[in-house]
Order: structure tokens, then C-alpha cells, then sequence
């Protein structure tokens, strides 16, 4: 029998990636009601902007600082540019057009950097510790770190500041809210920069512990949709537990030689049977 713990060390690195993209589209969807398709692209622009960074001799530390910035302006362009335009439009047109705006950037990167797969190593790498026989990366132990301080951080955020307030009072009423004088266009501006904001940390980090790929980056948004339908778009909480089991349940599956290759499936499954669940709920109401 395969020892799994170092599988399970490695699944929660990556799951804390999950749960910051995660995180990032609720917050966007209960302010502005977008579903973000392109979280993942944009965490691509951050890590290819400090990987070119680092190869032209950059320092590291602020070759991650100038990515994360990256993802937060595109992000904040899109949503100051582009989703006002949109903004009472069909839900699913405001969803393609987020699709459309990866596709862009998928396209950038590729005639940009190429497609050619490469690694952005962090300094952290090095650096290790051993807990329960296991040798962990600081990178990983910080991809948890971050995870855990990032949602914990948003979750304050919209609780106790007038933005939070905002965004939460838009989440129930856009109309009312505006007629109230919610300045609304602001309120959404700041949901998209703390989307690229988490976009661009879980990029930087994915691209560390996986690969540096624009296709793969632009596709992990996958997992973190999946983690935010757990949450029904709506719960934090339940957006970070949704993001945990994910990634831990691909990494758990990695060494079974029958189940492994289906791994990236799990995202898949998760999503439909929340939704099976919500809908059972419902059904059960109406009864």
C-alpha cells in the first residue's frame, strides 16, 4: 500500500491555491455577479510576468510583488473597462465574456512567451523542514500560509469595512443599493482588483509547485470554480472546505495505479454533486 502522506502534504500546497482562486471568485460574483472564467489566466500573466522577471536578473522577492500587481491591473481594467458595459446584461453573456477575456490572454502569452512548459523556481524551494517523516518546502508551507491569512483576511474585509459593507449590500440589491448611494462602478472596481489580487498570489505559487504553462494556469480555474460552486457563490467557508477536499482528493489519488490518471476529475465531481445537493434542497422546500 502506497504511503500517502506525502501526497497529502503535497495535495494542500496545491489546494490552498485552489481555495485563493476560489475565494476571489465569490467575492467577484456576490459584488458584481460575474462568474470569472479567466482567474486562471490571469494568475498565468503574474507568473510569466516574475518569471521574466527573474531570468532578466531580477530580484525575486519583487519579480512576485510586480506579478501579483500585473493580475490586479488587468483584472481592474477588465472591471472598469469592459464589465460596466455588461454589467445588466444575461448572466451568461457576462460569463462567456470573462471566457473571451482568458482566451485573450491565453493568446498574449502564448505569442509572448511561447508554449513551451517552464518552472519558476521560488528561493523558498530550498528551505525545508520535516514534520511526521515528510520533508516540506517553504513554498509549500507558505502556499497553506497564504491560503489560510488571504481568506481569513477577505472575510474581515467584508465584514468590517465600508467597501465589504458595499460589496455585500450589492450582493443583495444592485438597484437598491445604487439608489442609496452606493457608488457602484467603484464598489465592483475593488472586487476585481482583490480577484486579480488572489489570481495573481495563486498563479506565482501554482506555477512554483507545478508548472509554468499558460494552457495549465488558464485551466486550473477549473478546481477553483468547482470550490466555489461547493459554496454556492456565496459562503467563504465553504469555498476554502470545498477548495481543501479538491486538491487533497487529487493528490490522494495520484499513487493508485487504476484511479490516478482520472485525478482531474475530481473538480468535475465535486461541482455536480453540490449542485445535486442544492437541488435536493430545493426540491425538499417546495415540497
Amino acid at each position: 500500500m502506497p504511503d500517502f502522506t506525502p501526497f497529502l502534504v503535497s495535495g494542500l500546497a496545491t489546494a490552498a491555491t485552489y481555495v485563493l482562486s476560489g475565494v476571489g471568485i465569490v467575492v467577484l460574483y456576490r459584488a458584481a455577479g460575474v462568474v470569472n472564467f479567466a482567474q486562471g489566466a490571469v494568475g498565468a500573466l503574474a507568473a510569466f510576468v516574475s518569471w521574466s522577471i527573474v531570468e532578466r536578473g531580477g530580484p525575486p522577492g519583487w519579480s512576485w510583488i510586480a506579478g501579483v500587481a500585473a493580475a490586479a491591473l488587468v483584472s481592474f481594467l477588465y472591471g472598469r473597462v469592459i464589465a460596466p458595459r455588461l454589467a445588466y446584461g444575461d448572466p451568461i453573456m457576462r460569463a462567456v465574456a470573462t471566457l473571451s477575456f482568458a482566451l485573450i490572454l491565453l493568446g498574449f502569452m502564448g505569442y509572448v512567451w511561447g508554449e513551451a512548459p517552464r518552472r519558476l523556481r521560488l528561493p523558498t524551494d530550498t528551505m525545508s523542514f520535516e514534520l511526521l517523516g515528510v520533508r516540506i518546502t517553504m513554498t509549500r508551507a507558505i502556499a497553506f500560509g497564504l491560503g489560510v491569512l488571504a481568506t481569513t483576511a477577505v472575510m474581515l474585509f467584508l465584514a468590517y469595512s465600508r467597501v465589504g459593507l458595499q460589496m455585500r449590500a450589492l450582493a443583495s440589491n444592485r438597484d437598491l443599493s445604487a439608489m442609496l448611494g452606493v457608488r457602484v462602478l467603484r464598489v465592483d472596481s475593488w472586487a476585481w482588483v482583490i480577484s486579480g489580487l488572489l489570481a495573481g498570489v495563486s498563479g506565482v505559487l501554482l506555477a512554483d509547485l507545478q508548472r509554468l504553462s499558460g494552457q495549465a494556469l488558464t485551466f486550473a480555474v477549473i478546481p477553483a470554480i468547482a470550490a466555489a460552486v461547493f459554496g454556492r457563490f456565496v459562503s467563504l467557508p465553504a469555498t476554502v472546505a470545498g477548495g481543501l477536499a479538491i486538491g487533497v482528493c487529487e493528490a490522494l489519488l495520484t499513487p493508485i495505479p487504476l484511479i490516478g490518471p482520472f485525478r482531474t476529475a475530481v473538480p468535475f465531481l465535486f461541482a455536480v454533486g453540490a449542485m445535486l445537493w442544492m437541488q435536493r434542497r430545493v426540491t425538499f422546500v417546495y415540497r
